[in-house]
């Protein structure tokens, strides 16, 4: 009968606790949990949010762009944009020297927006209660993590 190992985090352990995945997990459903009603009050989902973040940061992003800001593929991007373009927020164009490539603009609307974001990440930030170095330390160890896993 296998029992659990003397050292809580042990290598090779099996039990719920001890597995980073699950923190992370639990963490990024309790996170997005808090984000849904800020971002209800702006129509948008946390997928779209995100996408309206790179917009707002840097307008006429490519799709390729997009998706390699996001970690996300053009297949998982297109029906986001689709949504985001219906409600006015974006527009898609292609570029006159590359058909192939898609480039998408901020509307009036989808630059309006901005503003009443503003409350969005104020309100993550307090619900998260860390202090700038804990933050700071949790964006780095997580950035880290996300460069090991899809560099190994």
């Amino acid at each position: 009968m296998d029992q659990a190992p003397d050292h809580p985090a042990e290598q090779g352990s099996l039990l719920l606790q001890d597995q980073l995945c699950f923190a992370l997990y639990a963490a990024s459903r309790a996170v997005t949990t808090r984000y849904r009603p800020l971002l209800d009050e702006l129509g948008l989902t946390y997928p779209q949010y995100l996408v309206m973040l790179v917009l707002w940061q840097q307008n006429g992003v490519s799709v390729r762009e997009l998706g390699t800001a996001l970690h996300l593929e053009s297949s998982t991007l297109s029906p986001l944009l689709k949504r985001l373009e219906a409600a006015g927020l974006i527009r898609r164009e292609r570029r006159t020297d590359d058909e192939r490539s898609v480039v998408i603009h901020l509307t009036d609307a989808g630059a309006e927006l901005r503003t009443k974001a503003h409350s969005v990440p104020l309100a993550i930030g307090e619900a998260m209660a860390l202090n700038p170095e804990q933050d700071a330390t949790a964006k780095h160890l997580l950035r880290l993590l996300t460069a090991n896993v899809t560099n190994s």
